[in-house]
């Protein structure tokens, strides 16, 4: 099977991740996508998380419905921070049958050399790309292993979501239904 990994630390999960994964599942040739919640990315603040297993739980609640996506939790039982190509080289020894390839925003394209491996990963991995807001070309769009996608361009973020509702703003369309219902019931984000 063709899987897409979708890496994050989904803090919150949204309608931006959903299009985009409901995109990459529907247009790029994978058969399911995996949202991989990240405990801990080492290129952002740990103190802006909130528990990994709420993160989780709202991945999970948003994508319950779909058959073609699947949340994991893989990274929770790995060290800590998580890096990419570790937790890639695991999910090929554990899942041989499977053909990974890699789903990332334009961003993260252009900070992409300062990832832990980056070259194994282009040597290795397909690279499925959606554009991101203030996107910068990289050198790297031309790699054999890199595809652009046409995914619609999301200008929604979890750091807009997280600090509105710290500010008393109503979120509640920005998130799905379920993971709003969550985060209200657990007082998430408030501080």
């Amino acid at each position: 099977m063709k899987v897409g990994l979708f890496f994050g630390s989904f803090n919150p999960i949204h309608v931006g991740h959903m299009v985009i994964t409901g995109y990459m599942a529907g247009f790029t040739g994978v058969d399911q996508v995996w949202l991989v919640v990240s405990p801990h990315n080492p290129l952002k603040n740990k103190a802006d998380l909130i528990k990994a297993y709420d993160r989780l739980e709202m991945a999970r609640l948003a994508t319950e419905d779909a058959v073609e996506i699947q949340v994991s939790d893989i990274e929770f039982g790995l060290p800590r921070p998580s890096y990419t190509i570790d937790t890639l080289t695991y999910l090929r020894e554990r899942y041989p049958q499977h053909e990974f390839s890699l789903i990332m925003g334009s961003d993260n394209l252009y900070s992409l050399r300062k990832w832990k491996n980056y070259e194994l990963l282009l040597r290795d991995y397909r690279l499925l790309v959606y554009p991101r807001p203030g996107y910068r070309e990289s050198g790297l769009e031309d790699h054999p292993s890199v595809r652009l996608t046409n995914a619609p361009l999301m200008e929604i973020s979890s750091t807009l979501i997280r600090k509105s509702i710290a500010d008393g703003k109503n979120m509640q369309f920005f998130v799905p239904e379920k993971v709003w219902d969550f985060i209200e019931k657990k007082g998430l984000y408030r501080h």
